[in-house]
């Protein structure tokens, strides 16, 4: 199994982030075949998903997550940012981790699927992700 770690900057805003490219330059770099490509982000406070975006569903995503989960005070998680329990739940809701087969060194997404890092959480501007590439 090959497994990297990368770093990307969310900054101080709620942010949905293609990491697409970084999944095809890692899958480039290892020279993949087969197999399948897990991808998984190590932190209490964000997920990982595959959804189309630059046509309004990123936006649609995050403005559905604050209906669902509103930054105020409801939350028994208290430290950091006022509503910063919300941020604890969006893993139950968007999974911190997802595999996408490869088939000969490509990921297998639909026409317009990304992968996407979903981060709701402003107190943590920098989040790590795990890719590993299990070969078939």
């Amino acid at each position: 199994m090959r497994s990297e770690e990368i770093e990307i900057r969310t900054g101080d805003d709620e942010a949905v982030r293609d990491i697409t490219r970084e999944c095809e330059r890692f899958l480039s770099d290892a020279d993949a075949g087969d197999g399948l490509l897990h991808v998984f982000v190590p932190h209490a406070t964000a997920g990982i998903a595959v959804i189309e975006t630059g046509a309004g569903s990123d936006t649609d995503l995050l403005r559905q997550l604050r209906e669902l989960l509103p930054a105020d005070d409801r939350w028994g998680h208290r430290h950091g940012s006022a509503g910063h329990g919300r941020d604890h739940v969006l893993p139950a809701l968007i999974s911190p981790s997802l595999s996408v087969p490869v088939i000969g060194g490509r990921m297998t997404l639909g026409t317009w699927q990304s992968v996407c890092l979903v981060d709701t959480n402003g107190d943590n501007p920098n989040r790590r992700i795990r890719l590993s590439l299990l070969a078939g």
